[in-house]
Formats: C-alpha cells, structure tokens, sequence
C-alpha cells in the first residue's frame, strides 16, 4: 500500500535528516515507528503524508504518486495540535473544511458543541489534539499516522483515544502508523516495530527535528 523507496531529505544546508530509507506498510497494517529524537521520524511522517517532498528517491501510494490535489489518503495528527489549525477559522470551519461529519466519532472522543464557536486559542492543547484526531478521519483517509499525538493528554484521555483509534481502524480497514519514543506504546498499538535509526543511513544524529 505504501512504498517509501531510498528517500533522502535535508532542510536547505543542514546534514541529512535522512538517507537511503527505504520501507513498506501494508493495506490496514499497523505499524510503529521507533527511535530516539533526531533521527527523522517526524520529516518521514510528513514525506509519507506529502507535506514534504524527498530530495531523492519517492513514496508511492499503490503503486503511484500521492495524489497532489484533492483529499489525501494518507492523514496525519501533529505532536503539536495548534500547527496543522489556522487560527484565523473558529473550530467549526476547520471542521467542515474536513469533511469529517459523523457524530459518533466527535462524541466518542469528547469534542463538545461548544467548542465549535470557539478559536483555537480558546482550547486547551489536549481539547486541541482531540480535535486534530477528529479532522483527520474522513471517509476517505485510508492510513492515519499519530506523530507523538498523545503526549499532550493525561493517561486515561491517551487510553481512551487510542482504543478508539484501534476500533475504528479495525472497523474502516484503516492501517495506522504510530511515532513515539514509547516503546511499550509501540508494542500495544502496532503489528509491526521498525526502528528508525537501524533504516537511516545519516552518518551523524540530526538536531532539532
């Protein structure tokens, strides 16, 4: 289902954030992707989402490009909820801008009619990273990756979303793919563990990513 095929990236003059990566996920796999910090796992995240492109080598999407227009397959939830809103849009908008309208899905995961009126500044970081989960479940998403999605949620809220996560792809046929440093996270939530460092070819740790 996806392909990520000897993908190279840097950010403008810095070292190489990665190198040569190359991996493949199946249709409804759920896989992790584990490592310490500053070694990628975040820019592949956005590279198999399409918010970045490889400076070398491609990820395909069954075989072809991910589409450029329209909805994207492939969903991603940020570690940090307030990048991927415009503060500008009340939570409504970016809400109907997502396409996203089954009510099961917003009770499940606490989102209350109120905050819809609200702008993101309004909302606390966890109420915020409950939202981006919501917005990312379209119908058409077909893969969800969580870069570190549930760090900014106390445990039983991290319990509660990841069991509905896992129903919900079950239910979809939806493959997930989970970023954390949390290697027992890794174990409950995934089918497969890929340790990112040991598929990074970059000679020196990578900072700041």
């Amino acid at each position: 289902m996806i392909e990520v095929n000897h993908v190279s990236f840097r950010y403008e003059t810095a070292p190489w954030v990665l190198k040569d990566v190359s991996l493949a996920i199946e249709e409804g796999e759920r896989v992790a992707l584990v490592g310490p910090s500053g070694y990628g796992k975040s820019t592949l995240a956005k590279i198999i989402a399409g918010y970045l492109q490889p400076l070398e080598g491609e990820v395909l999407w069954e075989g072809k490009p991910l589409p450029q227009y329209g909805y994207c397959p492939v969903q991603l939830v940020y570690q940090h909820p307030e990048k991927a809103l415009n503060p500008r849009w009340k939570m409504k908008l970016s809400l109907a801008e997502s396409g996203v309208s089954d009510p099961r899905i917003l009770q499940e995961l606490g989102i209350q009619q109120q905050w819809l009126e609200r702008w993101p500044n309004e909302l606390s970081g966890g109420e915020l990273q409950r939202f981006c989960v919501v917005r990312a479940l379209g119908e058409k998403t077909r893969f969800l990756i969580a870069d570190e999605m549930s760090t900014m949620l106390d445990a039983m809220n991290q319990a509660h979303i990841w069991r509905f996560l896992l129903r919900h792809a079950a239910e979809k046929k939806m493959g997930m793919i989970s970023i954390t440093h949390n290697l027992y996270l890794a174990e409950q939530v995934a089918d497969r563990i890929i340790d990112v460092p040991s598929i990074n070819r970059i000679q020196v740790k990578a900072e700041n990513l």
